[in-house]
């Protein structure tokens, strides 16, 4: 066994949850938060069911209750859980391929687990995973009722009774939990609806679609004539979209726009966003033209929600695709911000396009990973000097970020400067000191 649970839980290959380790997990839960009950949903992964059912027999051993919601959003997930108060679990791998899964967990009410909590969980699943394997429980399991119907009402209602009547709307659903309720959510709101990628088959989850294969959505949005693209990932918890020309719209300009349309109307606290490192330089110089605070943090949505909570903010997100309406939801939602992104189009009358290009203009963005050896600390410190020269020979018109993987023995490199030749350059460089001081061979990408 290699799993191990971590932020925003666990994930790997399928065949390592097993029903010992999974019961374990729910048993630990128990120990942590209660008897519950734990709102539980999976995406569409064959794995799903077994993962599922073993996760609510240990919840059962521990003498606590599941409410199961079946194929369910990530988002969906959180938002049952912070409507009742509750914990919950994801049985999900997000956007990884059909043989891995993963389990997320949320603290009472839908958040993201903090630190200590999280802490207390691995603790007291190692206890769980030294004792008797679970047998299962008298814990009971029942049925979610009408709660993904709520949700759909929730996302429908986010835009005040505001219709999307005259808008083509096309949505990649990567065979993924959103299938079933995306169309819902944009038929209901009178979008003329164009659906692909939405015939789950347990294996084919994320294959070639969604938001991390935007290639089939672009060419259904020019073939048709839409206005607007929307590519989930499996667990619809991000959104990239796409406009009429099939030119793809990312986090950032998304997040940019939802900022400048919030603070035009006088609803973008602070006024300040909260993004992790990697947001675009264009983003950040955007920002401060529109008087807009940005507030940044470290990579992942979990960095990003806790500066939200702290500073009481309502917007911020990942150049990924993850979105965070902070007083919408308690972590991203793919199908909500994609009816924000629509809603903006409808209300304004203004295409994607246009919208995208006037909230920021992209700075080009080389990224590199290169494969390292031995202690990564040792090997940033030893390149550092190497980084900052650099970073003075760029001066304002550029930004370099260079970081390891805390999770792969990778070195991340990132350069932004307004010529991309130079762009190019600067991080070819930098992979080969790194490379120099500590590669394992040719760079990864």
């Amino acid at each position: 066994m290699t799993l191990s649970f971590g932020t925003d839980g666990v994930r790997g290959p399928a065949s390592e949850f097993t029903p010992s380790w999974v019961g374990a997990l729910g048993a630990a839960m128990v120990d942590v938060f209660g008897s519950g009950p734990f709102v539980v949903g999976r995406d569409t992964r064959e794995s799903g069911p077994e993962i599922v059912a073993s996760l609510a027999s240990g919840v059962g051993a521990g003498g606590g209750a599941v409410v199961d919601l079946g194929v369910a959003p990530t988002p969906a997930v959180a938002w049952v859980a912070a409507r009742d108060g509750v914990p919950g679990a994801v049985v999900s791998a997000s956007h990884n391929p059909w043989g891995d899964n993963g389990i997320k967990v949320f603290a009472p009410g839908g958040t993201k687990l903090d630190d200590d909590t999280e802490a207390r969980l691995a603790d007291a699943l190692t206890v769980q995973l030294s004792t008797d394997p679970i047998a299962g429980g008298s814990g009971s399991v029942r049925d979610g009722g009408d709660a993904l119907d709520r949700y759909v009402d929730h996302l429908v209602a986010s835009v005040s009774g505001r219709s999307l009547a005259g808008l083509s709307v096309v949505l990649d659903c990567a065979n993924g939990a959103a299938s079933d309720l995306a169309p819902r959510v944009f038929g209901d709101l009178g979008a003329s609806v164009t659906v692909i990628n939405a015939e789950p088959t347990g294996r084919n989850i994320n294959e070639g679609c969604g938001s991390t294969h935007l290639g089939p959505l672009a060419d259904t949005v020019v073939r048709v004539g839409a206005d607007v693209g929307l590519a989930f990932d499996g667990d619809a918890d991000r959104v990239l979209a796409v406009d009429g020309s099939g030119s793809t719209v990312d986090g950032d300009q998304i997040i940019a726009m939802l900022a400048l349309d919030r603070h035009r109307r006088g609803e973008l606290v602070g006024p300040a966003v909260v993004v992790t490192v990697m947001a675009n330089l264009g983003f950040r110089l955007a920002m401060v033209e529109a008087g807009i605070e940005v507030v940044e943090t470290p990579v992942g949505d979990r960095h990003c929600l806790a500066a939200l909570e702290q500073r009481g903010l309502v917007l911020g997100g990942e150049q990924s695709g993850h979105v965070i309406l902070r007083d919408l939801a308690t972590t991203g939602d793919g199908m909500l911000s994609g009816v924000q992104i629509a809603d903006l189009v409808r209300r304004t009358g203004r295409t994607l396009a246009d919208l995208a290009a006037s909230a920021m203009t992209r700075v080009p963005q080389v990224l590199r990973n290169v494969e390292v050896r031995g202690d990564r600390e040792d090997l940033m410190a030893a390149i550092a000097p190497v980084v900052d020269a650099e970073a003075a020979r760029l001066g304002s018109t550029g930004r370099i970020l260079v970081r390891a993987s805390g999770t792969e023995p990778l070195v991340r490199v990132m350069v932004e400067a307004t010529d991309a030749a130079v762009a190019r350059e600067v991080a070819s460089r930098l992979v080969s000191v790194v490379s120099d001081h500590g590669g394992a061979g040719e760079p990864a990408t």
